[in-house]
């Protein structure tokens, strides 16, 4: 069964969360968790949120938390704010302060050999 969590309107910009995503993808929930509490990134804050979310969302249901594995992570574009940063001779240049939506799946871990 799955098991999902969503963040929306995180104030990081997508390519810096993918980075730390990416590390946990595939990975069981408890070396997910170890392995973003040692990172010194910023985005990693709202990634040990929205897993812990996700597995409170499975306990609810049931789940077993040693089996769970973060099978798909996706993290995609939010809105933009445009902003202006006052330059030389009156002009201003634009720059935007980009948003971050992150979607977590868990899945239960299936036994081999059987």
């Amino acid at each position: 069964m799955e098991y999902t969590a969503t963040a929306k309107y995180i104030r990081t910009s997508p390519r810096k969360v993918r980075l730390v995503a990416r590390a946990i993808s595939g990975k069981k929930v408890s070396v997910a968790l170890n392995a973003l509490s040692e990172t010194s990134k910023h985005a990693s804050e709202p990634i040990v949120k929205l897993l812990k979310s996700a597995v409170a969302n499975a306990v609810q249901k049931k789940a077993a938390v040693e089996t769970l594995v973060v099978s798909a992570i996706d993290v995609m574009g939010g809105p933009a704010l445009k902003r202006w940063h006052a330059v030389s001779k009156g002009s201003a240049h634009a720059f935007k302060k980009r948003m971050t939506h992150v979607k977590v799946v868990l899945t239960e871990e299936s036994k081999k050999g059987n």
